[in-house]
């Protein structure tokens, strides 16, 4: 007995010690990203001068993409040719009239060609000579599209370097002076220490690039937040997303930005989890571009992802790969549509079950019906939502009694204020499905479900884990949710602000009455003894 016990005691020593030594592990890691990232954003604080940060994200993101394609081709140029015997080989060393000759393989496999000469590595060995490295620069990124024209890959790199204008004033008031720029924006962009893309192993490029898109839209404000969605919000949204999934067939955003909350799919699930593809929506052409530059940047194959660019509500571009098993999506909030305005939209299969339009001056539910509608039956729609939306009355209450009589509706969930870049409303998530198996709806009030990080609040792993945890279980917690029937929403007036439901904790100070009544004539007595004492001290005087 004493020999299994001595036994069980060495086991607990050696899983403990594991578990600091992973613990240690993690944490380097962890100090070894945040010391990158702080280097990083130093690099591209320091490039831009005196160019607003905002204007020279394009810049900055761009360069490091097309250094990342470089480096990509020539990684897996060079293993075919390894792999094949000729160790000695770099593809970075190739004359361009031999590469020529794998031209049409590589862009059937890779999806573009980039020619030795013109790969980032090359071209930024010869920059500071280069009197004529603006015009090298524009070839070099037409030649990158151009390679792609007529292939499967054509839509994914027609016009991605569209907003690289080498000629821009903002870099300099001179060819000289924007050559000189664009030689330490070169520079810089390799200094970073973002490792090899051998094998694919791209975390360091696609975090990085996830990092500084971060910084900038905290550094921009309200232009900031309406293309990117934090990564604590897009992480909370697709696990409420994919509960009880391991894998999802296609993943939808008609509102995509930059692309964040579609590729937080893999990253939630692991990788190769969605089988078909990223599908996106994205009606600015800046953003749109930094979305098809993101799907690269975390190695999305350019025939695993259709991000196009046009109005969602008026000119959707996916019917034909709709339904979608996961839609997760942060649409702006309450902009101007043509609604009404348009008398083909009211016969529209996304809106038309509703029976109204969602008003012209306020889009969002236009937004919510359209995610309904491509919705997969065996799907999960988590959008997030302007709280108003929940109980306007008018067409908005039309839609939302269109949406809770038919049960579409699983979950409300109120989130915390200053979660996003740029504004400090306090928004929600609305959670859609079309297979629920009661016709209640559970209410969460998360508002407290945070830490503040300098001016803004975030969703800590902690937070997000409460969270989905009472989601999945639909359990009822005092002040936290609320399961409401059907009939109890309709007795409301499909009111669906999660304070109608879920009573907010008291947190004021308690006050025992009697207690405080006694004190108070205790005070008052006090007090007369006091004025007797003056008024004596007084009286003396005057006789005095």
């Amino acid at each position: 007995m004493l020999g299994l016990k001595a036994d069980k005691a060495q086991r607990l020593t050696k899983i403990i010690q594991w578990r600091k030594s992973k613990m240690a592990v993690e944490n380097k890691k962890e100090q070894e990203r945040d010391e990158l990232h702080r280097a990083i954003w130093a690099i591209a604080d320091e490039l831009r001068g005196a160019v607003d940060g905002w204007d020279f994200k394009n810049y900055v993101l761009g360069t490091m993409f097309y250094r990342y394609i470089s480096e990509n081709l020539t990684a897996y140029v060079n293993v075919g040719e390894i792999e094949a015997g000729n160790t000695d080989f770099d593809y970075a060393k190739m004359k361009d009239a031999d590469a020529e000759e794998a031209r049409e393989g590589l862009v059937q496999e890779k999806g573009f060609f980039i020619l030795p000469s013109e790969l980032f590595c090359n071209v930024r060995v010869r920059a500071a000579e280069d009197n004529n490295l603006n015009e090298t620069l524009e070839k070099v990124f037409r030649h990158i599209e151009e390679s792609a024209k007529g292939s499967q890959s054509e839509n994914s790199f027609a016009g991605l370097f569209d907003d690289y204008d080498v000629n821009s004033n903002k870099l300099g008031s001179t060819v000289a002076k924007r050559n000189e720029r664009l030689v330490k924006l070169l520079d810089g962009i390799a200094s970073m220490n973002l490792g090899s893309v051998k094998d694919h192993d791209i975390d360091a490029f696609g975090d990085a690039y996830e990092y500084l898109m971060t910084m900038y839209a905290s550094n921009a404000g309200k232009s900031g937040g309406e293309f990117f969605t934090p990564a604590d919000v897009s992480e909370l949204l697709t696990r409420l997303g994919t509960v009880g999934k391991k894998t999802v067939n296609k993943v939808y955003d008609p509102a995509c930005g930059s692309g964040s909350l579609l590729l937080k799919a893999e990253k939630v699930l692991g990788k190769d989890s969605v089988k078909i593809g990223f599908f996106g929506q994205e009606i600015n052409i800046t953003t749109y571009n930094l979305c098809r530059i993101n799907m690269f940047l975390h190695d999305i194959g350019f025939d695993k992802f259709d991000i196009e660019c046009e109005d969602t509500l008026t000119n959707p571009q996916h019917w034909d790969d709709e339904p979608f098993e996961l839609i997760v999506s942060n649409p702006p909030y309450s902009i101007k549509w043509e609604g009404d305005d348009n008398p083909l939209l009211i016969n529209d299969p996304r809106f038309s079950p509703a029976g109204v339009l969602a008003p012209k001056s306020k889009a969002d539910l236009a937004f919510i019906m359209h995610s309904l509608s491509w919705l997969a039956a065996n799907g999960t729609a988590a959008i997030v939502c302007f709280p108003g939306i929940m109980y306007r009355g008018g067409a908005e209450k039309k839609i939302r009694q269109y949406l809770i009589d038919n049960n579409f509706i699983d979950c409300v969930i109120q989130l915390p204020s200053n979660l996003f870049f740029g504004t400090s409303i306090a928004t929600c998530i609305m959670v859609m499905k079309k297979n629920k198996t009661d016709n209640n709806t559970l209410f969460i009030d998360a508002s407290n479900e945070c830490v503040k990080v300098t001016n803004n609040n975030k969703l800590t792993k902690e937070n997000i884990d409460r969270i989905v945890d009472v989601f999945s279980n639909r359990t009822e917690e005092e002040h936290l949710s609320y399961l409401a029937s059907y009939e109890e929403i309709k007795e409301k007036e499909y009111n669906l602000s999660v304070s109608t439901y879920v009573e907010a904790e008291d947190i004021r100070e308690k006050i025992d009455i009697v207690k405080l009544n006694a004190e108070i004539k205790e005070i008052v007595a006090r007090e007369q003894v006091l004025r007797d004492e003056i008024d004596k001290i007084i009286a003396e005087i005057e006789v005095d």
